[in-house]
């Protein structure tokens, strides 16, 4: 079975590949090559980092994170909000995976180095996608222009790769999956999957098992994961711009992802809707 891909808004940037979970064929795409700007999805590349880290023995899972004033954000988290600040390094990293945290994000950034983290995704061979700076309050024309970017071709290969556990080792690999198994974010390609939102870490409804991320702006959404059932596997990406448009294009984005996102539930639990 192939998965066909829905009418999508005109004015809508796409960048939408989905593939067999073990085998990489490809199953659909549509303009799979295309960069967008990915909102929080590069932060997958942070976990990687600092699963590696965690892996050799430079960062210890229990040492305190310190925030440096000049990196303290808001928004996207839930750090920026706790009385409390003082978390370690592995629940940086998990409040990361589970509410795309932004004050913890810089943490890790500032932990890990902005250099090394940027050089995470040419090093496993990824040429136009990558985290590409820290989270700002504001994005000044000083600033790089974005602070994630990537294209559907290379999402779904990482997020397939991590899947099939050949990220750096297979150590690593679960350990980031570990972290993406507690994202809370199923509104978009994963919304048609109906699974519980706080609670999927273990096989769920129709005994599909979801590791993902996504990203959110006023003018963008992404969804970057690995689905599996009973019947197959699928990795996935689907990220949607529309940056400079009149009109805020979230519902037909939103529908367009779910309506993928039904498909895949299919393809991979060999159920109807």
């Amino acid at each position: 079975m192939t998965i066909e891909i829905p009418e999508l808004h005109p004015r809508v940037t796409w960048s939408i590949q989905a593939a067999d979970a073990q085998t990489g064929e490809v199953l659909a795409s549509y303009q799979p090559d295309t960069q967008c700007e990915t909102a929080s999805i590069g932060k997958i590349f942070l976990l990687i980092e600092t699963a590696r880290r965690l892996d050799e023995g430079s960062l210890v899972a229990e040492q305190r994170i310190e925030i440096p004033d000049e990196l303290r954000v808001a928004d996207s988290g839930l750090l920026y909000r706790m009385h409390d600040q003082r978390i370690t390094v592995h629940d940086a990293a998990l409040l990361v995976g589970a509410v795309s945290d932004n004050l913890a994000t810089n943490a890790l950034i500032h932990l890990c180095g902005l250099d090394s983290v940027r050089a995470v995704a040419p090093a496993l061979g990824y040429a136009r996608t990558s985290l590409h700076d820290y989270i700002r309050n504001e994005r000044t024309p000083d600033l790089p222009w974005t602070p994630s970017y990537g294209t559907a071709a290379e999402l779904s290969d990482v997020i397939g790769r991590l899947g099939r556990r050949e990220i750096i080792s297979a150590a690593v690999s679960e350990q980031v999956l570990d972290w993406l198994a507690a994202d809370v974010d199923t509104s978009m390609v994963a919304d048609a999957f109906l699974l519980d939102p706080l609670a999927h870490v273990e096989p769920e409804y129709q005994q599909m098992v979801l590791r993902h991320k996504t990203g959110s702006t006023d003018f963008a959404r992404i969804d970057v994961g690995v689905v599996s059932g009973p019947q197959s596997g699928v990795a996935y990406a689907v990220a949607a711009n529309w940056k400079g448009e009149p009109d805020d294009l979230r519902a037909p984005v939103l529908r367009a992802m779910h309506a993928i996102g039904e498909q895949i539930r299919e393809h991979v639990t060999g159920l109807p809707a």
